[in-house]
């Protein structure tokens, strides 16, 4: 069964004014990258990576993105865009948005939450409440994302995965460098008692025939 929708926001532009994910990945970076790559004109598109369909509306400069698995399909997840913008567009002034910071209206998290569960659980019921809209919206839709496949515009962003290799390649040269400097300290002091074993064994063999253990006979 697919999770259906598990990451949504809302943005200004590349700015993220809220957002929602019910899964621990990671996919700022690829939100990044679509929010940067989205023109400035309204549209309504999809990008493909991997397994996930990146779905968004932009409108009136606002974007409003989701991410479904692809057997989830195309339909719900803009029916639930086009549901999350009335809600959007409800609950805050146009001052508030043109000017809220980053984050600066995350507060709508709890209604996108509560909007993917419903979306997600209950969907055709939840297309109901924007059942006039659903035809052309998938029209646009399908319409576009044969043109981003046409064209091989797809999202070739590997999430965390550069970073995480980045990591495991300093850890790795960290733990080199102290296992080098340990056996380095481990080598000195070897050495050093092999020095002293040494001097105390010629000192003992010299003491044998001179005298211990002040040389004496030697020294006459």
């Amino acid at each position: 069964m697919s999770p259906g929708i598990i990451y949504a926001l809302v943005a200004r532009g590349p700015i993220v004014l809220a957002e929602h994910s019910t899964t621990p990945t990671n996919f700022q970076q690829a939100t990044h990258a679509i929010l940067e790559k989205i023109p400035s004109k309204d549209s309504k598109l999809t990008y493909v990576y991997d397994r996930y369909l990146f779905h968004y509306i932009r409108c009136n400069n606002i974007v409003y993105l989701c991410i479904a698995d692809d057997k989830f399909g195309r339909r719900i997840p803009f029916a639930f865009l086009q549901d999350t913008m009335k809600l959007f567009v409800a609950a805050y002034t146009e001052a508030e948005i043109s000017e809220a910071a980053c984050m600066g209206l995350n507060s709508f998290a709890r209604t996108m939450a509560q909007q993917m569960d419903n979306f997600s659980r209950s969907p055709q019921d939840s297309i109901r409440s924007v059942q006039g809209e659903i035809s052309q919206v998938k029209d646009v839709m399908v319409q576009n994302i044969e043109r981003v496949l046409e064209r091989n515009d797809r999202i070739e962003i590997l999430i965390d995965k550069s970073n995480s290799l980045n990591n495991a390649a300093f850890a790795f040269r960290k733990r080199s460098t102290a296992l080098k400097r340990k056996y380095w300290w481990r080598n000195q002091k070897l050495m050093a008692l092999v020095v002293f074993a040494a001097l105390v064994f010629v000192y003992l063999l010299v003491s044998s025939v001179c005298g211990f253990p002040t040389l004496s006979k030697c020294r006459s």
